[in-house]
């Protein structure tokens, strides 16, 4: 099984729901999130807008080696968003299979070599080649704080936090 680096695996508390912090028998594992994130081919990124409205948009993105890279133009709403307060929230598109990041997302300084697997990935994924370079475009990659997954069929029994040491 493999795990994040420094992050711990925790059942959340949350009485009110039915999940007692306790109770370990059924979280989910890294490899179940670490298969979702690789597989999704939408990934949901929330930012804050400057006067405080909340802003969410679809994108594509690569999941390599247990981080989530993404691109967008550096004068879109997100970027702006980012830049201003990187705080952000990524989500897979299932509530029933559901997968929850929260925390930063960062300017990805990648050598060479990781930026040919993402690309890569992206051509898999998305038959096409992403334009990463000289661009306009930003790459950035998703600095966890927090993770949150669950089964709905099975939930509450298997909410699973994992908290990152940032």
């Amino acid at each position: 099984m493999i795990q994040p680096k420094n992050a711990r695996r925790v059942r959340p508390n949350m009485p009110n729901y039915g999940v007692m912090a306790d109770d370990v028998t059924a979280m989910l594992t890294w490899d179940w999130v670490d298969q979702h994130m690789d597989r999704a081919r939408n990934y949901w990124v929330c930012s804050v807008c400057g006067d405080g409205r909340p802003h969410s948009v679809p994108v594509w993105g690569a999941w390599v080696d247990g981080d989530l890279y993404f691109g967008t133009d550096k004068i879109s709403v997100k970027a702006r968003n980012i830049a201003r307060d990187n705080r952000v929230v990524v989500h897979l598109e299932s509530g029933d299979e559901t997968v929850i990041f929260e925390g930063r997302a960062i300017e990805a300084l990648v050598s060479e070599e990781r930026l040919k697997t993402i690309s890569e990935r992206y051509v898999e994924k998305y038959e096409l080649e992403p334009q990463l370079e000289d661009s306009g475009d930003l790459l950035l990659r998703l600095i966890p704080g927090r993770v949150m997954a669950w089964l709905e069929r099975d939930y509450p029994a298997t909410a699973t936090y994992w908290l990152f040491d940032v």
